[in-house]
């Protein structure tokens, strides 16, 4: 990418947004571990799943926040402290901010973020099975797909492959809003409420990725574009996959209570008075 001068409030609304986002990844990682006890065995897999996802997403930003502190450096007047106005950050010599962490970690989270999905609602072993082989190799290409793009600077390379990665989104839409839906008849009712939240969850989180994408076509470039992409992917990151891990919980605890009343009496019996 191009050397960006950024200014020192771009640089520390970067700065913060990935710390942010690598101690939710954090958090959630822990609590999702930590309630494992709190659903049926058989659902425990789509936590673990989801846990994994957070891990994986925690290394990477871990990985991203590095990389952009070591890519920067403080010049001109003022210092950090005083946070003068006067003060810009410009990209050092070397390998420079590396945004290819965030397909890696998208190319690992995404499709797990579907299997998820799928295992917690506990399918029919067919209908899982049939599901997950047009689900996850669709995210994947779709990832694949996206990547020349995000690092070219040609806007017409870039609007080339955006097209061609959208096609298998879209591909994943249908699965979900369409064939998912077929199978949701004896699912209870609360479950197949929270699955159309999951559902237009991904829908809303997963659009900010292609207006991010996006933003050079739109006329937004340089410092801008990079700061926008950055806040971005971020709070897109931490809908998709912290918020989506906390309803696949819900999703759990609610198939839980459904499948086993007793399971049900003791977690309403251990649950803390509100008096």
């Amino acid at each position: 990418m191009d050397t960006l001068e950024l200014t020192y409030s771009q640089f520390q609304t970067v700065y913060n947004v990935l710390s942010l986002a690598l101690a939710a990844m954090l958090a959630t990682f822990i609590f999702l571990l930590a309630v494992q006890g709190r659903v049926l065995p058989r659902y425990r897999q789509a936590l673990v799943v989801s846990a994994m996802v957070c891990l994986i997403a925690a290394y990477h930003y871990y990985r991203i926040f590095n990389s952009f502190t070591e890519a920067y450096v403080a010049t001109g007047e003022g210092t950090p402290a005083t946070g003068a106005t006067a003060m810009t950050y410009v990209m050092v010599n070397g390998d420079g901010f590396n945004e290819g962490y965030r397909y890696v970690d998208w190319l690992l989270t995404v499709p797990l973020l579907l299997f998820e999905t799928i295992a917690v609602l506990a399918l029919a072993k067919a209908v899982r099975r049939g599901l997950l082989l047009k689900l996850i190799p669709a995210s994947a290409l779709m990832i694949i797909l996206g990547y020349p793009g995000e690092i070219s600077a040609d806007n017409m390379t870039r609007g080339i492959w955006g097209v061609l990665s959208t096609i298998p989104f879209l591909y994943i839409l249908y699965v979900l809003f369409v064939e998912l839906s077929k199978s949701m008849k004896t699912q209870p009712e609360q479950v197949g409420k929270d699955l159309n939240g999951l559902r237009w969850l991904l829908l809303a989180t997963w659009g900010v990725y292609p207006i991010s994408y996006l933003l050079p076509q739109l006329g937004i470039s340089g410092a801008d574009s990079f700061v926008y992409r950055q806040v971005g992917y971020s709070i897109a990151d931490v809908l998709a996959k912290c918020l989506f891990g906390l309803i696949i919980y819900k999703i759990a605890r609610e198939k839980s209570a459904d499948d086993d009343s007793a399971f049900a009496a003791a977690e309403l019996e251990a649950a803390p008075s509100s008096k």
